[in-house]
């Protein structure tokens, strides 16, 4: 399959997943809006009762009666505290099958294969147009100024600590610095490989500067481009330990729903039938409120903190990862800088701008799975307050 096709794939799947996602949690939406409909019904009608029943109970003379009124009042209130704490553990049943929803369908958004699969083409280009070998000429030029340090390196002091980092190194251009003594050694070893050439050999001593100032333009692209990646070293790092910490929270909800692992990949994250997914989701968020109805049953006093602390769970990871996102369309912007900065260089523009292609590549992958805004404040707005 062509890249392109691969990456619209998974960008066309992973929209798949959002319109599941969504459409399940505009079903869990739905189901309160009916509930608290009817507990709002209940409520109105209470309120009114026990307004009717003060005037009554100020009306009447009657000591028996006025009793009686008073009880149906103190029967009116109960109703009404039965009613807001019912319409309580809605809440908390709806915004636990959210956490649960949103959770599950973060297994293929939180890992970074999507966008790095996209990358590894941009990742590759990136790393050609950084070396030196992959430009024309370059490589027959560099085994004669490999020839001239195998011969005067006993003779030059630097030229033998060149000669020593090619031993090491194997090719000492592929991965230059723009400063520090590997830098300096290189440069002070092709300025004297150019000084030997002398008047003779214009023709070499001509292809000697371009190459000098190839390698000199190669170390400013590269020291730019590596202090980006340093960035993107960080980012990949943090999604990897957002990727454990996500695993640690997906197992331990699945264990409290009684969902394996095996159960969960078959028939959610390995199953590629939308409808047949669609019903796990189901299934998973009718658990997920069964799971609140139990713990409020067993524990009537202290039922909402266990519950919370697994709202919190989720709503950090959606934060987290949506920070992350932020984080890779900054440095993919500073990628654009990069392309940018270098794209008209007479040296190496045109791979610069060959490079830009992969890059905007990428990044239309990036856009078209992920928008960092909405997603932290959906994370911020995904349940509803009691």
């Amino acid at each position: 399959m062509h890249p392109c096709s691969a990456q619209t794939a998974d960008s066309a799947a992973l929209s798949t997943d959002k319109n599941l996602r969504n459409k399940v949690l505009s079903d869990i939406q739905d189901n309160l809006d009916k509930k608290t409909k009817a507990i709002d019904q209940t409520l109105s009608k209470l309120d009114n009762k026990v307004d009717s029943l003060d005037l009554e109970i100020a009306a009447t003379r009657d000591a028996r009666e006025k009793a009686d009124k008073l009880l149906l009042r103190v029967q009116a209130l109960e109703q009404k505290q039965l009613a807001i704490e019912e319409n309580e553990l809605y809440v908390y049943q709806a915004n636990y099958q959210s956490a649960i929803i949103n959770l599950v369908s973060m297994d293929k958004e939180i890992q970074p294969l999507l966008l790095f699969n996209s990358a590894k083409s941009f990742f590759s280009t990136l790393n050609e147009t950084a070396d030196p070998m992959k430009y024309p000429g370059y490589q027959e030029w560099y085994k004669k100024f490999y020839a001239y340090i195998e011969k005067e390196k006993d003779k030059d002091p630097a030229l033998n600590v060149l000669h020593d980092m090619v031993q090491i190194t194997g090719n000492i251009t592929s991965a230059t610095p723009i400063a520090g003594p590997v830098c300096q050694a290189l440069f002070l070893g092709i300025d004297s490989y150019i000084t030997s050439l002398g008047s003779k050999k214009k023709d070499l001593r001509a292809e000697s500067q371009r190459m000098f100032l190839l390698t000199a333009k190669l170390s400013q692209f590269d020291y730019d481009k590596d202090l980006i990646e340093q960035q993107w070293d960080i980012v990949t790092n943090d999604l990897g330990k957002l990727q454990v910490h996500y695993d640690t929270i997906l197992n331990q909800n699945l264990a409290l729903l009684k969902v394996s692992k095996e159960e969960y990949g078959r028939r959610f994250a390995k199953e590629t039938d939308a409808e047949q997914r669609y019903q796990f989701l189901t299934e998973l968020r009718k658990n997920a409120s069964g799971l609140v109805t139990g713990r409020k049953a067993a524990d009537a006093k202290n039922w909402k903190q266990p519950i919370y602390y697994e709202l919190m769970d989720v709503q950090s990871l959606k934060l987290r990862f949506g920070e992350l996102t932020f984080d890779i369309r900054g440095i993919i912007s500073r990628y654009n800088d990069l392309v940018f900065k270098y794209k008209n260089d007479p040296e190496i523009g045109l791979k610069v701008q060959a490079l830009g292609v992969k890059l905007d590549a990428m990044s239309d992958t990036f856009d078209s799975a992920f928008d960092p805004t909405e997603y932290v404040n959906s994370a911020t707005r995904m349940y509803l307050v009691n």
